[in-house]
């Protein structure tokens, strides 16, 4: 078995994750073959495998950060949450059912199991990995049932990091009463980590000489406050703070693009691009002054299309989004958003609500029907329709405007389809025309298309040609800047925890 280090929090938000992406780049960079892994995941965000499996979008970051590809053994439990229908389970990176809470605590010895599976797979193939637990592993209530914390970090027998937020108060006391609560696995924890912390180090450093002397666990690390964009993130806190932020960089937003807040939003990192260009500001919002405003109006993905499609109604956001079609503003549909702007949604399986069908919004000429089928692929794409073509200012759909992604959805689009033409990169690499547009209006299955350089940024200057703005053609390049924020928050750890202590504890 190979060694192993497990990073656990105080709550929610600590900044699990992203110690783990960086110790991730870290190690690799000192010649280790390391991996991330997190047994049980809940997510709305998500990342599909180049074998179709489906994992949480952190534990995809995790991966590139210690430069490899992401499998489904890195994440071999996902849940995602359906609302009043409790959560979609997926295992190995399928879909098994749809489960509420009771259910599935039921079938946790199976998901335990799994989860076991898929860390010995992992342990063959690397030296060493790193761990991400879940939530709180001091939750009283859950602690007999947990298979994401303390049971995961015995099994591997990985002595864990436990990190508070100072930023959110109360840090001392979230380390010394998660410690308290855990009982006896407390011996489990080998030191703390402080995230977030902004003012001076000396104030802090009594308290951290307390904490220590009160539970015997050193304090190895106080993180400053890091600027985290360029880095993906995979739930809705991160939603939440970035749907008041108006603009992400110092410049002139002259393009104002919209999308369009659901209640069980999904993928929202298909914006992450489009936030960081220079001359475009992103608004996550639900107000119809917004949609009616704006240069774009993008439709999401969603959890639920039905209940969202209800949600727009119920607010009258259906109407605002007609209005802003009807001036001429450009309005995209992705996965969910573009089953909405069809004619009709049927559901004669009662999949995703009570209704056997509804009405969408029309501004496309297709209908979708929902299966219990769930496609999962990373794809290639080419832009099959000369109306896009010169909605953008395309003269060519040559090579430059190949595009990749993946797809992520249940239920199948018919009618005017044909905007681009899909390789489906797993299995038979079947191909399949995908996407529809009328006017200018139009959308598609594919997930992370604006992360494709070229065609976000053809499609940003179509909006600047059409307000008398020139063109600007030194774009961002999305990959490049994920890397060096990867590089810079590994950067950041490496110079404010001890590295040697992690050294000696894994005996490296």
């Amino acid at each position: 078995m190979s060694k192993a280090l497990m990073v656990q929090g105080t709550g929610s938000g600590a900044g699990k994750s992203l110690l783990v992406t960086a110790f991730c780049r870290i190690l690799k960079n000192r010649g280790l073959n390391v991996a991330p892994f997190k047994s049980q995941n809940m997510a709305l965000n998500s990342f599909v495998t180049a074998d179709g499996g489906e994992i949480g979008r952190a534990q995809a970051l995790q991966a590139e950060a210690a430069r490899l590809k992401p499998t489904i053994d890195m994440n071999p439990i996902l849940l995602k949450a359906q609302g009043e229908s409790g959560c979609q389970v997926i295992i190995h990176g399928r879909v098994h059912s749809s489960m509420q809470a009771r259910q599935y605590y039921a079938f946790k010895e199976s998901a335990w199991k799994a989860a076991k599976a898929s860390f010995d797979v992992l342990s063959k193939r690397h030296d060493l990995i790193i761990i991400e637990g879940a939530g709180s592993p001091a939750e009283i209530n859950l602690m007999d049932v947990d298979i994401v914390n303390m049971k995961v970090a015995k099994y591997a027998k990985a002595p864990v990091l436990l990190v508070g937020d100072i930023d959110r108060g109360g840090v001392f006391a979230s380390l010394y009463g998660t410690v308290k609560l855990l009982g006896r696995d407390r011996r489990c924890v080998r030191g703390y980590v402080i995230n977030k912390f902004r003012g001076d180090i000396d104030i802090l450093k009594p308290g951290l000489d307390i904490i220590h002397e009160k539970t015997a666990i050193p304090v190895i690390g106080v993180l400053p406050y890091f600027d985290c964009s360029g880095l993906s993130e995979e739930d809705g806190l991160a939603l939440t703070q970035k749907s008041d932020v108006r603009s992400q960089k110092s410049g002139v937003k002259e393009v104002k693009i919209v999308v369009v807040r659901l209640k069980y939003i999904s993928n929202f990192t298909d914006f992450d691009a489009l936030m960081h260009e220079n001359d475009v500001e992103v608004v996550f919002s639900d107000n119809p002054a917004d949609i009616e405003n704006s240069d774009i109006v993008i439709i999401p993905g969603t959890k639920n299309t039905v209940k969202d499609l209800l949600f727009l109604l119920e607010r009258g956001l259906d109407l605002s989004i007609k209005k802003a079609h009807a001036k001429g503003i450009m309005v995209v549909g992705l996965c969910g958003g573009y089953q909405m702007l069809g004619s009709k949604i049927y559901d004669p399986e009662r999949i995703e609500s009570t209704f056997a069908e509804m009405d969408g919004l029309g501004l496309l000429d297709i209908e979708t029907s929902f299966e219990n089928i769930k496609n999962t692929c990373q794809t290639d794409a080419v832009i099959m329709s000369p109306q896009l073509e010169d909605l953008f200012g395309i003269k060519s759909s040559g090579e430059e405007y190949r595009l990749r992604g993946y797809e992520i959805h249940m239920g199948t689009s018919s009618g005017d389809i044909g905007l681009f033409r899909l390789k489906r990169l797993a299995g038979d690499s079947e191909e399949v025309l995908d996407g529809s547009m009328k006017g200018c209006c139009w959308g598609t299955y594919l997930h992370g298309i604006f992360d494709n350089d070229s065609f976000r940024r053809t499609m940003i200057n179509s909006i600047r040609a059409k307000k008398g703005l020139n063109a600007i053609n030194d774009g961002l390049n999305y990959a490049m800047m994920k890397d060096a924020a990867v590089d810079r928050l590994a950067s950041m750890v490496n110079n404010n925890i001890d590295m040697e202590f992690i050294g000696r504890l894994l005996k490296l």
